[in-house]
């Protein structure tokens, strides 16, 4: 029986280079890396040599490879056409979040992949956070009471970049709201249940670029509750301390730093009666844990459509966001 899942990436540079390969794929106890592929040939070979795997010098070298998986990890407007080459090819395919520039683009990723009979899986890695599953065990268990409102920031400096795609809307769908925003509405959805409507402001106030570089985003739950999300990329690394805020009618659960890329953070829980404690879980790498968790699905054949839908929805929810900040109105999901 098949023990490990031989992965391709494409993309090898940013966030597979720094996080997703050498945390996540070299370190899953059932995965392992193959080929990489790049636009940039050199970087390529250089990361090719670098974590051991063979160097693709295009997507169609990389998808003969003797390969189960493949993720990617370029920017959002390559996403598309590169899950149908892989899904055509018989890959699987788990994708870096958002995964297109727009509804249409995800749901004609899904239907690739369910055409080829191959799985999608969608990046979201932070619900991995050790301290975020313990929070969603807590709230589960109702000790918070009735949900009541939840706060999440992801804000930092991120001055004009030459070739950076999240700055041009054309290549990243958008900026702040769109590369951040996805993942603080799925951990709030994983937390309170599903969103139903959204209202939205966005800013272009200190970078001069096309993309957005602040967003402020109100939620509000099938349960009544509401929530606000926080993206800026204008705000000093310094100033932002990136908490997480979940409140109830028993207590309340307050973190800082567990939103973001690595496996940090602190987290306290106050309950209404009795002392707070600290949660503290023992830290999980959640670029592993994501890696782990596809490639053991594939493995067990297991359906990953409920990943998929996710990135399909967050795209929803983000296009509702965007559709608010246009026209200064609450916008209902169309599920809702």
């Amino acid at each position: 029986m098949k023990q490990k899942i031989r992965w391709g990436v494409i993309g090898s540079g940013g966030i597979a280079k720094r996080r997703t390969i050498p945390e996540g794929i070299l370190k899953a106890k059932n995965a392992e890396l193959a080929v990489v592929c790049s636009r940039d040939a050199k970087k390529n070979e250089e990361t090719a040599k670098q974590f051991g795997a063979k160097p693709a010098r295009t997507i169609e070298e990389l998808l003969q490879a003797d390969i189960d998986a493949v993720y990617i990890a370029t920017p959002v407007n390559q996403h598309l056409e590169q899950t149908r080459l892989a899904a055509a090819a018989g890959k699987h395919v788990f994708c870096e979040k958002p995964l297109g520039l727009n509804v249409a683009d995800a749901e004609a990723m899904l239907a690739a992949c369910r055409k080829a009979k191959v799985n999608l899986g969608t990046a979201f890695m932070m619900r991995f956070h050790s301290q975020h599953q313990v929070a969603n065990k807590l709230i589960a268990e109702g000790k918070l009471g009735k949900p009541v409102f939840a706060r999440a920031q992801i804000a930092f400096w991120y001055p004009p970049l030459p070739g950076a795609w999240r700055q041009n809307p054309a290549e990243g769908g958008g900026g702040a709201l769109m590369d951040l925003a996805g993942h603080c509405l799925d951990l709030f959805e994983m937390f309170f249940g599903p969103v139903t409507a959204v209202s939205c402001m966005t800013n272009r106030i200190i970078q001069d670029y096309a993309s957005e570089d602040s967003a402020v985003t109100l939620a509000r739950f099938a349960n009544g509750a509401l929530g606000t999300v926080d993206t800026f990329f204008c705000i000093a690394d310094n100033s932002s301390k990136n908490r997480l805020e979940l409140y109830g009618s028993q207590g309340g659960i307050l973190a800082q730093g567990t939103i973001g890329q690595g496996e940090a953070g602190e987290m306290m829980f106050f309950p209404e009666t009795g002392d707070e404690n600290k949660i503290a879980p023992a830290p999980v790498n959640m670029y592993r844990a994501e890696i782990e968790d596809f490639s053991q699905a594939l493995l067990d054949g297991k359906d990953t459509s409920e990943s998929a839908e996710a990135g399909v929805h967050s795209q929803k929810l983000l296009a509702a966001c965007y559709q608010s900040a246009r026209s200064g109105r609450e916008i209902p999901l169309p599920s809702a």
